[in-house]
């Protein structure tokens, strides 16, 4: 209806207009009247520059690192040690958890530890004893193995005395008391010779056993050496755990609001940890980028290899502020969002005075590519008639043409002009809806106006 209404106005203004200019020219026939005024309007130049092109992504910082400090050994919280929403140390003290059921622990493995340093003490003793035994024994097989052979030969010169006295005593030349004791004598070597060999059997049987009782020895000092490896690590872990009731922040950063209260018992099993400590400075800001997008910047990388894989962000706050530090694309995650189709990116900003902070949402801007050779026209120079857009050139008759344009992106106040217009044509940016086609004008200035794309 009210489109019917517009069109209906329109050509009843149009009427009106037929009748006003058939009365003014019949009265101009009569009188002779001049022709109406020429319009006055205000122009600009198509530039022609090379035109960075941005996009711009709704994105989330996120802490360079975010630390959960988590309680590593279970027992009772007795102390906070830093205030919430502060700047801490790499090293500061957070929390404190009672530590005295850990000193004790830590007091009966020490004393185990000296248990066993002296069982081992004792058993090295024992390894010197048993050594000792071992070359007493080998000195005794010696001795014994000595005494078998003075045995034999004592018998060897009481055989050869049977031996001569035999023949001796059958042609009566010796008694046969003599023979009998010569035989006698030889009898009683020959058992002194066997005493001696079963000594000598007795003593290397010592010489084992001493050597058993050696490696005996040998193995209690390797087992109480090994009872003292294990009583040291039962001790380095008892003064481990020791140390874990002082929570400490592994990282420089802010830390957050506590997650328990002083008495509470925790844990390392407890759901939420005690704080969170996020290291701002720098900070991640992430944003989801288009499937589209990384795959035009993923061809550009790979048809130029030394194109610059450094893209500079800029960041806009939630206050529509320009973040003052410029930061730097850092990394695209492994996979699309299959519901999403966008592939989240990360950038890196320096944040030495901590203003910004984890969970904030913050626009993205960047370079994404430059536009060559573009035409430049300001936004006020285009109009759109029911979406064709339309640009009033001005020709060197100073008549006006009305041309239809293909309009890209925007570029601050300034549009690309895809078709349409060409490099130096004067474009209409002031009184253009009153102009028509053909129509001569008088510029207000010739000279160009708003051109030059922002940097």
């Amino acid at each position: 209806m009210r489109r019917a209404f517009v069109v209906r106005s329109r050509w009843t203004g149009l009427l009106l207009v037929v009748v006003a200019a058939a009365a003014i020219t019949g009265c101009g026939d009569r009188s002779g009247a001049a022709a109406s005024p020429t319009a006055v309007v205000k122009v600009a130049s198509v530039v022609e520059e090379d035109v960075p092109i941005s996009a711009e992504w709704v994105g989330t910082l996120v802490g360079y690192i975010n630390a959960q400090i988590r309680a590593r050994v279970a027992g009772h919280l007795v102390s906070q040690d830093y205030k919430e929403g502060s700047f801490v140390k790499s090293g500061d003290l957070l929390f404190q958890v009672d530590s005295r059921p850990f000193e004790t622990a830590a007091d009966q493995a020490d004393a185990r530890l000296r248990l066993a340093e002296s069982q081992l003490s004792q058993a090295k003793a024992q390894v010197s004893a048993s050594q000792a035994q071992v070359e007493q024994a080998l000195a005794t097989v010696v001795q014994a193995e000595a005494q078998v052979k003075r045995a034999e030969a004592t018998q060897r010169q009481t055989e050869l005395d049977v031996g001569r006295y035999t023949p001796l005593a059958q042609r009566g030349s010796v008694s046969q008391q003599e023979l009998d004791n010569a035989v006698q004598s030889n009898l009683a070597n020959l058992a002194a010779v066997a005493a001696a060999n079963a000594a000598v059997l007795n003593a290397k049987a010592s010489v084992s056993q001493a050597r058993a009782a050696l490696e005996k020895s040998h193995a209690d000092v390797n087992a109480q050496e090994a009872n003292i490896g294990a009583a040291r690590a039962a001790l380095a872990d008892a003064r481990l755990n020791r140390g874990y009731t002082r929570v400490l922040s592994p990282v420089a950063g802010i830390a957050g609001f506590r997650g328990a209260n002083i008495g509470d018992f925790v844990g390392p099993s407890d759901a939420a940890p005690l704080t969170t400590v996020s290291q701002v400075d720098p900070i991640y800001a992430e944003f989801p980028i288009s499937e589209q997008r990384a795959l035009a910047v993923f061809r550009r990388w790979d048809a130029d290899p030394r194109a610059p894989r450094d893209i500079e962000l800029e960041l806009v706050l939630a206050d529509g502020g320009v973040y003052p530090a410029r930061g730097r694309a850092v990394a695209l995650d492994r996979q699309v969002d299959v519901t999403t189709g966008t592939v989240l990116a990360r950038g890196v900003f320096p944040n030495p005075g901590n203003v910004l902070r984890p969970g904030q949402y913050a626009k993205v801007r960047a370079i994404v590519e430059v536009k060559t050779n573009a035409l430049l026209v300001p936004q006020r120079a285009v109009q759109d008639l029911q979406g064709v857009n339309q640009v009033a050139v001005v020709r060197a008759d100073e008549t006006v043409d009305v041309r239809t344009v293909k309009v890209g992106a925007r570029v601050g106040s300034l549009w690309i002009i895809g078709e349409g217009l060409k490099p130096g044509e004067r474009v209409i940016v002031e009184g253009g809806d009153r102009v028509r086609a053909g129509q001569k004008v008088r510029l207000v200035s010739s000279a160009p106006a708003e051109t030059g794309a922002p940097k």
